[in-house]
């Protein structure tokens, strides 16, 4: 394996490239087997995709991987989005399993290829950094030029390879783009995004094993860049991550030959009492190379929540079972089952998980009131709301309070899942149902899901022709896997969600009208970030969520206002996004800073700055410009009060009273007439004058 650079050690050039002349020495000898395997450099692309059967095979066999990797890649994609760019995931052998990206961009790649089911290998097409990354085992982008075949060379494409918990590689993820508009950030996002996937595998793999997290600098507990090394309960080595290799300064090879105790000079049987209690405190243990690092032992793992509207955190639990069986070998034929997520029984007089997610905003104490009052009714529920609002953390937590809590919570992502995988997904398949089918078959999510909770995310994704074999199953409490001469019977609550106008999409006969009626029991809808009025107390609790010393972090005046001023299109997660991200930057002690902030997003405020005040008269509202419209809208969105008192701010309070008299204080109609949102009027309805509202 090649040598892991911690992001927070390393020190790449301008364009994310090694430095000296190892890039260089990289894609020369890339070009140098690309001539030895004859291929034509300006050959056409090869759009002999693999067929539909091995396609399918070759997602089954990597359901491990996907299953790790999907949230990542959509968490990667919002971060990318309206990029002109995608998101691709690879096998070890470089096909195409799966692709996210913005359609006008999917369109360009289908040209040369670059869809699921195609090689991407060196091999195949040449010079090219999934080829590449894959051939070096390290992260690398190749640009333009660089690219072995002619019809590859307007891309600009970052990978990285992907290894599994034992350090094998088992896959390979790339952003792709146009290379006129490459961003020298993109490498840098797409190692930190395979190392969260390698993080998850791990946690999965290994989750009755104890492991040691552990940094030279306390305040990287929790992030990304912390080393984990796992253990047996008798003290000996089973793996490393690619953090825990390059602090210890060994390869995961060599340190096989190693035990708890020549490692951190300690018998595993003192663990006990360095982590006494299970103190979530920080302890100072020794590497062999003489390294003092900060560790915290975790001997279970430990239920991860969604911090898309602020969950808590908990403590390993040992009533709580793995999240996924454990792998039995580094070459295994087959890879493990999905993960199932299963809520641990809650104890009486436990904080109800819907009410912790109650943090003050009067729209979402409205929607938990309602979801509470059809608890244990059998009633489906159907969650609305834009991407990143929380919709899958709702469901957990109506899961989590309902009486069903000691069975699995199975979630389904719709428009995450390949439409070639989807329908053995949801309802499994007997042996031999298809080519590379595993020998006994597999269970589907609504079986996983049986005494539990089966939440159908994005459900307006779903392809149409199994909207109906859903809707037999939801009225029989029967599924039908693949290739079976039998049904079973299922015992399911049903959540759904979508951030689509399912109704739209029926008038259009994209989406059952029938399937539309059984699924929308009860319709609650979550609120946008940008609509909300519990900013400050979510972002504390995401911040509880990213860091253990969140105590010690803040976030300042300034940044807060930013905050309060953008509109924040990816909601929760993109806020998730940007936190972790200056947390990694202020270092968990401290005051989170304009300078620790991402460049895309204090560009993209600057977008939406104020507009350079002047002096005008102002018109009445029949009589405004769309100029002045325009300039009212940013400025009550954007301009901050700064209590002078011919400020922008002042000339948008005066037109909006102005336009509220005229509409005799109704707020929707003078809200449409400013071309602004009635929450913007409402939360200056303490600045505006009382006779307003008569």
């Amino acid at each position: 394996m090649a040598a892991f650079s911690s992001p927070a050690e390393t020190r790449p050039t301008a364009d994310n490239r090694p430095l000296g002349n190892a890039f260089d020495e990289v894609i020369d000898l890339s070009r140098q087997r690309s001539q030895s395997f004859g291929l034509d450099e300006q050959g056409q692309p090869d759009f002999s995709s693999a067929r539909r059967g091995e396609l399918s095979s070759a997602l089954e066999e990597n359901r491990f991987l996907f299953q790790h990797a999907a949230p990542v890649m959509e968490t990667l994609h919002d971060q990318i989005v309206n990029t002109h760019s995608m998101v691709v995931l690879t096998t070890a052998k470089g096909m195409v399993l799966h692709s996210l990206g913005d359609n006008d961009f999917l369109e360009k790649a289908s040209q040369v290829a670059l869809t699921p089911g195609m090689d991407w290998s060196e091999r195949g097409k040449g010079t090219n950094a999934i080829g590449t990354a894959l051939a070096e085992e390290e992260a690398l982008t190749v640009l333009g030029g660089q690219h072995y075949m002619d019809a590859n060379k307007f891309l600009a494409c970052s990978a990285a390879p992907i290894f599994d918990p034992y350090g094998q590689v088992i896959g390979a993820l790339d952003v792709t783009g146009d290379h006129r508009s490459f961003h020298q950030h993109t490498l840098a996002l797409v190692r930190m995004s395979a190392q969260m996937i390698e993080n998850h595998m791990f946690a999965d793999v290994f989750a009755k094993a104890i492991r040691i997290h552990f940094h030279t600098r306390s305040e990287f507990l929790g992030t990304l860049v912390e080393g984990i090394v796992v253990f047996s309960p008798e003290g000996r080595f089973l793996s490393a991550n690619r953090s825990a290799q390059f602090q210890i300064g060994l390869s995961i090879n060599a340190l096989r030959a190693h035990t708890f105790s020549s490692l951190f000079g300690l018998p595993v049987s003192g663990l006990n009492e360095v982590f006494a209690g299970g103190q979530r405190a920080p302890k100072q243990l020794c590497l062999p190379n003489g390294v003092t690092v900060w560790c915290r032992a975790k001997f279970k793992t430990t239920p991860t929540w969604s911090v898309s509207g602020g969950a808590p955190a908990s403590d390993a639990d040992s009533s709580a079972p793995p999240l996924a069986p454990r792998v039995a070998a580094p070459n295994r034929a087959a890879t493990p089952e999905p993960a199932v997520v299963r809520t641990a029984p809650a104890n009486k007089g436990a904080l109800s998980t819907l009410r912790y997610l109650d943090t003050g905003d009067a729209q979402v104490g409205a929607v938990i009131q309602k979801v509470q009052r059809v608890r244990g009714r059998d009633i489906p529920i159907m969650i609305l709301g834009e991407t990143g609002t929380g919709k899958d953390l709702l469901a957990q937590a109506i899961h989590g309070d309902s009486d069903r809590r000691n069975g699995p919570f199975v979630s389904v992502n719709c428009a995450s899942i390949p439409e070639t995988l989807i329908e053995s997904e949801l309802f499994g398949y007997e042996e031999g149902a298809f080519t590379g089918a595993r020998k006994k078959g597999a269970p589907g999510k609504i079986q996983q899901a049986h005494g539990g909770t089966l939440f159908l995310d994005e459900i307006g994704d779903m392809p149409k022709q199994l909207q109906a074999r859903l809707l037999r199953v939801l009225q029989e409490r029967r599924v039908s896997p693949l290739g079976a001469g039998k049904e079973v019977e299922v015992d399911i609550a049903v959540v759904c969600a979508t951030h689509k106008n399912l109704k739209d999409m029926i008038a259009k006969g994209e989406f059952r009208e029938d399937l539309y009626y059984r699924l929308n029991g009860l319709v609650v809808r979550l609120p946008a970030l940008r609509e909300r009025t519990d900013f400050d107390v979510v972002s504390r609790k995401i911040l509880a969520s990213l860091c253990e010393n969140a105590e010690q972090i803040s976030i300042s005046p300034r940044v807060m206002q930013l905050f309060r001023q953008y509109a924040w299109p990816g909601n929760f997660r993109q806020l998730h996004n940007l936190l972790r991200t200056a947390v990694v930057m202020v270092g968990c002690d401290g005051a989170i800073e304009v300078e620790h902030l991402p460049d895309d997003f204090l560009e993209e405020v600057a977008q939406v700055a104020p507009v350079p005040p002047r002096a005008v008269h102002l018109p009445t509202p029949a009589h405004m410009s769309a100029d002045h419209l325009q300039q009212v809208h940013a400025v009550a969105h954007f301009v901050p009060d700064t209590g002078d008192g011919g400020s922008l701010h002042d000339v948008a309070l005066h037109t909006m009273a102005q336009v509220l008299r005229q509409h005799r204080g109704n707020v929707s109609a003078a809200a449409k007439a400013l071309g602004v949102s009635r929450n913007t009027i409402y939360r200056k309805k303490d600045q505006l004058p009382p006779d307003v509202w008569a």
